[in-house]
């Protein structure tokens, strides 16, 4: 799985004679436990200029109405949860599973790798900003392996609005980046979206795309593309009305 590299500089207001910057490079992007695997180890490098002190915490991941919830947690063991890594070399961090997996569905939890903001330099002017890397967890049930069951439904709302809905039914997450919304007998996709969207297991999201007026009538049936973390779906549902 590949590293994720992410640096964020400075902002500078006005005035301001210089910035700082920061870099972490974090492997992998994806922690993936499991009954027969508790364990997994993270690098976090840093590609910066300077010692950085990194801060790592877990906490529980659900979701309500289509929002992210998080909440503290003991299910999950980090260590070290604080460290100092040198320029250009890594830390190894260990997440460790402390509790049993759920027998029938997913468990999910975000993993956050913090900078712990130093002492600015001599002279310095401006905004220290602080990186925030958030990692998803997931956990096989013991009946794993955990898969997505989608349903969707799209409604005609006026005559320029269509509203799509996805419900996860499944015992596992889904991980959606494209989406793209096209008559049957058209390539040209009517509406598109592009944003990554995690749906947990008995979940749902909604998104409204915006139509030029009678584009779309509701006795069409529309052509639905989709892009995933488990793969592409190209499916034709039917538009229904409020």
């Amino acid at each position: 799985m590949r590293a994720l590299s992410i640096a964020c500089a400075a902002l500078a207001f006005l005035g301001a004679a210089s910035s700082q910057a920061g870099s972490l490079e974090v492997n992998p992007i994806r922690v993936e436990l499991s009954a027969a695997a508790r364990s997994v180890a993270v690098s976090v490098k840093n590609s910066g200029t300077d010692p950085v002190v990194v801060q790592v915490s877990v906490q529980a991941w659900s979701q309500e109405n289509g929002k992210d919830v998080l909440t503290p947690t003991k299910d999950v063991l980090v260590t070290p949860p604080i460290a100092t890594i040198a320029v250009d070399k890594e830390q190894i961090i260990r997440v460790g599973l402390r509790r049993a997996p759920d027998a029938e569905r997913e468990l999910s939890y975000r993993l956050y790798v913090e900078e712990v903001p130093g002492a600015a330099k001599p002279g310095f002017q401006g905004l220290q900003v602080a990186l925030r890397i958030g990692l998803p967890v997931f956990v096989q049930p013991r009946k794993g392996p955990a898969k997505a069951t989608l349903v969707w439904d799209a409604r005609l709302r006026g005559e320029d609005t269509v509203n799509l809905k996805v419900a996860n039914q499944g015992s596992g997450h889904i991980q959606i980046s494209d989406l793209a919304v096209s008559l049957p007998e058209e390539k040209q996709a009517v509406a598109s979206h592009s944003a990554l969207t995690y749906v947990l297991p008995g979940q749902s999201r909604e998104w409204d795309f915006k139509l030029p007026p009678a584009r779309v009538k509701k006795s069409d049936r529309l052509r639905l593309k989709v892009s995933t973390d488990a793969g592409s779906i190209d499916t034709e549902i039917d538009l229904s009305g409020p």
